[in-house]
């Protein structure tokens, strides 16, 4: 069997070597070569930390004598030094129907990835292109397509470059040293230094290197298509040859805002760098996101979009401490939705629940002193909150947990559940769920 170049997984699958196995699935662990499975060991170890807030995005296990590469709470791809991609999709919404799962799973993801604020993570839809059906890294490539485009409607910025050559016309400055190696015996000719206007300038050269570089790698037609008629807009730009010095180079100026967000994707291709904290180094390239995050900000989007015109929401407040002497312990709720003089908070957890009450759900019991402290703090403030609500991706089972009280009522905690299978084609209705709880706790407030 020939070594798979492109693998799929889910959170918290499992990952084993096995070369008689390699690219099979069975009893939900994925195989793959011993040489794959050890380029992948040392790309988990690479990014290991250590300490209060270390995180991993795949953790080692062994059993039973064989070793295990397990996915945690990050999703992406990591693409390994031979060119072995592997893909973690979201582990909501899995049914075991296989093809279709994988297509959900990735059109929550992207539909994740869309909602991140300030981040170059949105993907050009004037192709009428199925983005789910691609693979993760065609996505990432489309993405990238993007926001070249958006640069291209705005005008490919121009300047000033310095230019060395020898000419029959004398412009610029001589350049002495040049001029007596090259013109000894050809008086008529000048060795000499200008300056021209043109588009060969650092940033153009990141592009025009990373759609070639592209061009040479995705499978899509599609993006075959596009990246050619790109390379065609940059057919003047010379390529990069100092990768590391032309980043450094790239968007110093305002003139150039617009192309910081394409300029972040020429480093994630071309150098290797990452929009997460995570680093491949000589064993793999990885882009990774967090899944509480990406939870997080989407929730956060499509709460706005329910609530406009009857609350303003914040994501991520920050204007209070834990404690105020010292300022210490920043209190950040994922959300908080304001109007009508009432006050909500939420925030989001990306965990699925369990049915079972005398294990309180799975809730942690770290998550409610938490809304319990968002709560009385806000009131401590002067602002009082008539309502906490932790948010949880649904399981598929029919949980219901009523409002957790204490205080003689005043301090109430409702757990909801927002709906990702199918794609994510019944969120809207989570969310509308959620706007009702809303209107309930103004009725009972």
């Amino acid at each position: 069997m020939a070594t798979i170049k492109h693998g799929v997984i889910y959170e918290y699958d499992k990952i084993a070597a096995d070369n008689d196995k390699r690219g099979q699935r069975v009893d939900g662990v994925f195989y793959v070569s011993e040489t794959q499975f050890g380029l992948l060991e040392n790309f988990i170890l690479s990014n290991k930390s250590d300490g209060e807030n270390s995180v991993e995005v795949m953790r080692l296990q062994s059993k039973n004598g064989r070793k295990y590469a397990v996915a945690c709470n990050y999703v992406g791809v990591i693409t390994l030094s031979d060119g072995t991609t592997i893909e973690i999709l979201p582990k909501t919404g899995k049914t075991g129907s296989g093809r279709e799962d994988e297509r959900n799973a990735r059109k929550v993801l992207v539909k994740m990835l869309r909602s991140l604020r300030n981040a170059p993570y949105k993907i050009n839809q004037s192709a009428n292109i199925d983005v789910e059906k691609l693979p993760l890294t065609e996505v990432f490539i489309r993405m990238f397509i993007g926001e070249v485009y958006a640069i291209v409607r705005r005008g490919v910025r121009c300047g000033y470059e310095a230019v060395s050559e020898n000419t029959g016309f004398y412009k610029g400055k001589m350049l002495f040293v040049g001029q007596i190696k090259r013109n000894a015996v050809h008086k008529e000719r000048f060795f000499v230094e200008h300056d021209e206007f043109n588009s060969n300038r650092a940033e153009n050269k990141l592009i025009k290197s990373t759609l070639g570089y592209l061009a040479r790698r995705t499978r899509s037609y599609a993006n075959q298509a596009d990246l050619r008629v790109l390379l065609s807009v940059f057919d003047g730009v010379a390529y990069s040859t100092d990768v590391e010095g032309d980043l450094r180079l790239s968007c110093r100026g305002r003139d150039t805002e617009y192309y910081r967000e394409a300029i972040r994707w020429c480093g994630v291709f071309l150098a290797g760098k990452s929009f997460s904290m995570f680093a491949g180094r000589q064993y793999a390239k990885a882009l990774l996101f967090p899944m509480e995050k990406l939870f997080e900000s989407y929730v956060a989007k499509e709460l706005a979009k329910a609530l406009d015109g009857e609350y303003s929401v914040v994501a991520q407040e920050r204007s209070l401490w834990l404690f105020d002497s010292p300022s210490k312990f920043r209190l950040r709720p994922d959300i908080v939705a304001r109007g009508g003089g009432k006050t909500f908070i939420f925030d989001t957890k990306w965990k699925l629940l369990s049915d079972n009450p005398n294990i309180n759900y799975g809730i942690m019991q770290g998550d409610m002193y938490q809304m319990y402290a968002y709560h009385k703090k806000y009131l401590a403030n002067g602002e009082a909150v008539d309502g906490c609500f932790l948010i949880y991706p649904s399981s598929g089972a029919d949980i219901k947990i009523k409002p957790f009280a204490t205080d003689g009522g005043s301090v109430k905690v409702n757990v909801f559940f927002v709906d990702l299978s199918d794609g994510g084609t019944k969120v809207d209705q989570s969310i509308s769920g959620l706007k009702s709880s809303l209107s309930e706790c103004n009725e009972t407030g």
